[in-house]
Order: C-alpha cells, then structure tokens, then sequence
C-alpha cells in the first residue's frame, strides 16, 4: 500500500470523528493545520521508535488527534523513502452452530478444571512439604 492510503485512512477517520464530535470538529478546521503535515507528524513519532515500527490503530489514530488538538507542535521532515502500511481487518466474524458453542463450552470446562485440579495437587504438596513432621519423644 501507498502513503497515500495511510493519508487517506487517516482523513476517513479524521472526517468520521469531526461527524461525531463536535468538540473536535472545531479542532480539526484549523487553517495552521493540514493532512498531510499531520500524516507527517505521524511518521516522524513512528520514526522516533526505530526503523521498522509497528502501531496500533487506536495509537496511530491518537497521534492525529494530538497532532490536532496541539497548537505547538514540531514537524520533523521525513525522508522520501519512509514508506507505510495500512492493516484492513481481513477476518470476518465467525458463526458457530449451537453445536460449536457446546463443544467449545465443553473444552473450556475440562480445561479450566484441570487447571484447577493441577492447581490444587500443587498448594498440597507443598503444604505437606512445610508441615514439619513431629516426633514423639519416648521415655522407655
């Protein structure tokens, strides 16, 4: 993918907040601020990270909204060869059959009950290994 996706994921999600949030909106028509030095301060604190970084949505996103709320913000320039990725969500929600769940349930009793059971042949054992054994003293 291109810079260009980056920049227009960045927009859509911008634009979409602006919709919603009127506080932002606001923030977001600032005439000293611009998409594409926004995408620029982006990159320039993923770089700050190293050289190959990996964020997560919400971090990109929260960057951009910085980038927005913050009048006194320095843009460091980039270099031309910086290139980014954008992730689309690929995986589609999974339907199970009343079926699945059970089976699925089921597995996760078992599972979690042998935890349990491990669990508690281990506290055992060592409480039987603090317990110091006492001996009778006998006379005769």
């Amino acid at each position: 993918m291109s810079n260009n996706d980056f920049k227009q994921a960045i927009k859509s999600y911008l634009d979409k907040r602006a919709k919603t949030d009127k506080l932002f909106a606001v923030v977001y028509a600032k005439t000293n601020k611009n998409l594409t030095e926004c995408c620029s301060y982006i990159m320039g604190e993923a770089k700050k990270r190293g050289n190959a970084v990996c964020m997560s949505d919400e971090e990109v996103f929260g960057l951009a909204i910085h980038y927005y709320d913050e009048d006194n913000i320095k843009v460091n320039k980039i270099s031309a060869n910086v290139k980014t990725s954008v992730s689309t969500p690929v995986a589609k929600p999974i339907k199970l059959t009343e079926e699945d769940k059970k089976k699925a349930r089921e597995a996760a009793i078992k599972r979690l009950t042998e935890e349990q059971y491990a669990l508690l042949r281990k506290k055992s054992s060592r409480a039987k290994k603090e317990v110091p054994e006492v001996q009778q003293m006998s006379l005769f």
